[in-house]
């Protein structure tokens, strides 16, 4: 065991970028333990490995990686004031970076516990931890007795004004065409995940290269750190099959698994390979040397995958000739049917092969867009892509639940579709689509982008393109390797790669690639990219025949949408106090109102009726007083000189007494109490918002009397008791009249007079 205080560091530099790695500091009772910082951002990997007490027939790797809320100065915002015990998509998606370059690294028949858990303890908001902890996994595996055969080194590449980048800060990403998320080993990749602006297959290839021999020098650290801090491995020695079994095993099932493989259709060959297991056990069970050995039989399940393996990746090899009779070029056969559900905003059902997916499209507004707390802050998801694989589309029973390969590849498509979507000021909807499998036999995920991509065109979104997806796999045999397009679920369990590359005809949007071998020479993966384009074309003329382009208008079902300003100054009119107005909108109406600072009001409505409704309340608030218009509101102050009226939400000005009646008014309450509602005309708006409100050419109207606007002499000019005159000009301090709400939030119409002036907003005389 380390001391506590044998603290070993060692610090590097990559294409411009610092990176220290640092042992003995934490975690020294862990089998390794690697703290690793770039800038003020640190993440600590710790690993840990012990003997499991069960047989069993997988490797038991466990990543996590877990985001401190104080690494960044924040106190979380859930109820309980903690990171709860559950991880979020962030955590889940950065846990699946570390685990799938790592796995393969492991020798065959490693069955101990390995867990691997990555916490961030520190976070500058500029340094990105995620590509720090895919390093400081492998640190900490290496130098611990685990047998790891590593190291490797992960790292963010981008592409800014035209010069490639390694772990850009989070402040230049947004102007980088490539977001790409890498792991290489000493000779090869191990590992590629990421989304670009319709980046082409060369420069993407490029980009991956450039990346790999950028990372040559952190693997150089590790070995150091190894040779300085590192305890020796522990010995492992790999199970041997027994050859007699193998060759009994091989007798009984190679000529029947070979008719086996050749059946076309998935469930049928599923079958077909059953009877094959079942030939194979009665047979070891007729034969005196394997009737009684239990123990040795729960191999034989191993050793027939590796004849079918063998068989599937001869075959390839030697015939060029696929499980279902293809080419190692040649597209599973499509099927296209969109707008096929009747309520849903938009949907298509997209099948390739045997593979098939039905991608559904929600638009709603504004505040149905995810919110979401990260260490970088809080922020607003606008476009979602959930992505569900349940049992039944491989003809299983299993619990439903979202698992971390259906957020990963939830996320995967939602990066490939996210370049191709209009601007939250072209389409201000808030987007979700739902990719349901409903049959899986190889990468649904990129059917999941194609039916996406349709489905949004179904619903009538104004995408710039259509995107296509396609999952190529690799067989290595020696030093040769070939290259498949369009994997079966059979073919990425028994080949070496499983690379998904997503985009448009111009170019790459979103791509990711796992393997099974210790890495794939660049120039493979330049080879593999480009006959990923052939495909995806291919693809793309397909979808082109059934939907070209965005429908020209939305679902009827679809959440009406209008746009419309009204002045930021009756922003809170609208709101009302404590939410009071912008509720009733909702409840009344059932849609939904967004309002922005700068007076841009977004309407969802469930219906063309409803819009109408809400767009006329909202503007109820945004009214301006016209001329010879007859309002009717609450009398809202009874003063000395005459009433204050609200005519319009508010808005209110003041009728002069001498404007109360036709007769003359010897006191303001004579004609009208507090509360009344009044019925009144406008007879003049000037520049500054005063008005001039009269009751008596409402009464004179309704009379049949012609009513004569004597202007600022109405009604005789009437002293007030201080001696000025009753037409209402501004008292010594300056009160106004009739007007909105002033700078302060007052009514405008009853400053005057709190302050003792004289009203200016009525009919006699106002200045």
């Amino acid at each position: 065991m380390q001391s506590n205080f044998n603290i070993t560091r060692l610090d590097t530099t990559i294409a411009g970028v610092e990176i220290s790695l640092e042992t003995g500091r934490f975690a020294n009772q862990a089998d390794g333990a690697v703290w690793v910082r770039s800038g003020d951002t640190a993440v600590l990997v710790t690993v840990v490995t012990q003997p499991i007490n069960r047989d069993i027939n997988f490797f038991p790797l466990v990543v996590d990686y877990v985001e401190k809320m104080y690494a960044a100065g924040r106190i979380p915002g859930s109820f309980f004031r903690r990171e709860i015990g559950r991880p979020s998509e962030r955590e889940t998606l950065c846990a699946r970076l570390i685990d799938r370059p790592i796995r393969p690294l492991f020798p065959k028949g490693f069955r101990d516990e390995v867990q691997v858990i990555a916490t961030v303890l520190s976070a500058d908001q500029e340094n990105d931890p995620d590509v720090l902890a895919v390093t400081g996994a492998s640190a900490a595996l290496h130098l611990s007795k685990i047998p790891f055969l590593g190291p490797i080194a992960g790292a963010r590449i981008g592409r800014i004004n035209g010069q490639f980048v390694l772990n850009p800060q989070s402040s230049v990403l947004d102007q980088s065409e490539l977001n790409m998320v890498m792991a290489a080993s000493r000779e090869a990749v191990v590992m590629v995940e990421g989304e670009a602006e319709f980046l082409p297959h060369d420069m993407l290839a490029e980009a991956i290269e450039w990346g790999h021999e950028a990372l040559q020098p952190l693997l150089d650290t590790q070995e150091e750190l190894r040779e300085k801090a590192g305890i020796p491995v522990m010995e492992f020695t790999p199970p041997e099959e027994d050859p007699e079994l193998v060759g009994k095993v091989t007798e009984l099932a190679e000529a029947d698994l070979g008719q086996a493989l050749s059946v076309v259709d998935k469930m049928e060959r599923k079958a077909a390979k059953k009877l094959v297991m079942e030939k194979v056990m009665e047979g070891l069970a007729q034969d005196p040397r394997w009737a009684e050995a239990e123990d040795e039989l729960k191999n034989v399940d191993d050793i027939v995958k590796d004849i079918e393996k063998r068989i599937v990746r001869g075959r390839i090899k030697s015939e060029g000739v696929r499980i279902d009779g293809r080419d190692t070029k040649t597209v599973r056969p499509i099927l296209i049917d969109a707008g096929i559900l009747p309520r849903a905003h938009g949907s298509a059902l997209f099948a390739r092969g045997e593979t098939k997916v039905l991608a559904v499209a929600t638009l709603g507004s504004g505040q149905d867009e995810q919110k979401i707390e990260t260490l970088m802050g809080d922020d607003n998801k606008r476009f979602m892509l959930h992505y569900n694989f349940p049992p039944y589309c491989v003809g299983e029973i299993k619990m439903l639940r979202v698992s971390r390969r259906e957020i990963g590849h939830g996320a995967l498509a939602e990066r490939s579709v996210t370049p191709v979507l209009p601007s939250e000021e072209e389409f201000p909807f808030t987007l979700r689509i739902v990719s349901e499998v409903m049959e899986s036999n190889g990468s649904s995920s990129m059917a999941s982008v194609c039916g996406a991509s349709l489905a949004l065109m179904d619903a009538g979104v104004p995408v710039k393109a259509a995107v296509a997806g396609i999952a190529m796999g690799l067989i290595k045999e020696g030093d040769d390797y070939i290259v498949l397009t369009d994997i079966l679920g059979e073919e990425d369990a028994l080949g070496d790669m499983d690379f998904k590359v997503a985009g448009t005809k111009e170019g790459v949007t979103g791509f990711q690639m796992d393997i099974k071998i210790a890495g794939i020479p660049p120039e493979v993966m330049r080879n593999a990219l480009a006959q990923a384009r052939e495909a995806r074309l291919f693809i793309l003329g397909e979808m082109d025949k059934i939907l070209a382009e965005p429908r020209s208008e939305l679902s009827e079902y679809a959440p009406q949408l209008e746009v419309v300003h009204i002045d930021p100054d009756v922003i809170r009119v609208v709101i009302g106090p404590g939410g009071k107005n912008i509720k009733a909108i909702t409840a009344e109406t059932g849609a939904a109102v967004d309002i922005e600072d700068s007076g841009k009001v977004s309407i969802f409505a469930p219906t063309l009726e409803s819009m109408e409704k809400a767009k006329e309340m909202v503007l109820y608030y945004d009214q301006k007083p016209e001329v010879g218009k007859t309002y009717e509101g609450p009398v809202k102050k009874i003063l000395e000189i005459g009433a204050i009226v609200e005519i319009l939400p508010g808005v209110e000005g003041l009728v002069h007494i001498s404007q109360l009646a036709l007769e003359r008014v010897g006191q303001v309450t004579d004609v009208v109490q507090l509360g009344d509602t009044m019925k009144v005309k406008c007879l003049e708006v000037r520049p500054d918002g005063k008005m001039r409100l009269s009751r008596a050419a409402i009464l004179a109207e309704e009379q049949g009397i012609e009513f004569k606007d004597t202007g600022a002499r109405s009604g005789g000019g009437r002293r007030d008791d201080r001696g000025g005159r009753g037409g209402g000009r501004r008292d010594d301090r300056g009160g106004r009249s009739g007007g909105r709400r002033d700078d302060r939030g007052g009514r405008g119409g009853d400053r005057g007079g709190d302050r003792g002036g004289r009203s200016g907003g009525g009919g006699g005389g106002d200045r």
